[in-house]
């Protein structure tokens, strides 16, 4: 099960938000929308991933962010409550909710 996140972002801060993404860990995939809702740009985010494999992805993003006065950034993430349930040694945390401006949550 993965949980679907959407945050609108100004182009500027595009590049700065997808690296703050990615650090947290939990992220699975990242797809870029324009703000009519045209895909631009997706690709997936695996454990273990390093520094030299995403520069050329950093890049792109750093260019697309110059073409974009605002985008979308949808974001995959694994549902930790599912991973749990597989696996009963592992404690069960509460999720917690962060609501801020121009984000949406869909579970699926």
């Amino acid at each position: 099960m993965s949980i679907k996140e959407t945050f609108t972002v100004t182009g500027e801060n595009l590049l700065k938000r997808i690296k703050e993404l990615i650090a947290e860990g939990n992220v699975t995939k990242i797809t870029i929308t324009d703000k009519n809702g045209k895909e631009i740009m997706n690709f997936p985010v695996t454990l273990g991933v390093i520094g030299v494999v995403l520069a050329p992805i950093f890049a792109a993003v750093g260019a697309i962010a110059a073409l974009l006065t605002e985008c979308k950034i949808t974001v995959e993430r694994t549902d930790k409550a599912a991973e749990t349930e597989e696996n009963p040694e592992v404690p069960v945390t509460p999720p917690t909710e962060e609501k801020s401006e121009g984000t949406t949550i869909e579970v699926h």
